[in-house]
């Protein structure tokens, strides 16, 4: 059985424990032997790729049809400054001295 590799960027210096439930337990070691890899490093990778996806869920902005086209639309034609924004702009330009 091949063993996968957790690339390391950098000398671990930091521990993480949780206590878990034994059946918990027994289905994340036979996770780790179906892939052929230590307990430790099956749940620093799957942690590792969880806590990616969920911050690029979270920092991504996917539009779908009708909200992409009215996204692109904006972009490519904004609207013109209302008053607010005049006034804004010109106390940002007097606080930053532009």
């Amino acid at each position: 059985m091949r063993r996968a590799r957790v690339r390391h960027n950098s000398r671990k210096q930091e521990r993480l424990e949780a206590r878990i439930a034994p059946k918990q337990k027994r289905l994340i070691e036979r996770a780790a032997g179906l892939r052929g890899t230590t307990v430790t490093d099956f749940v620093v990778l799957s942690a590792h790729e969880a806590a990616v996806k969920i911050i690029n869920d979270f920092e991504v902005l996917t539009l779908r049809n009708d909200a992409r086209e009215l996204f692109v639309r904006a972009i490519l034609n904004p609207a013109a400054p209302n008053e607010a924004a005049r006034k804004a702009a010109r106390r940002y330009r007097q606080q930053m001295e532009i």
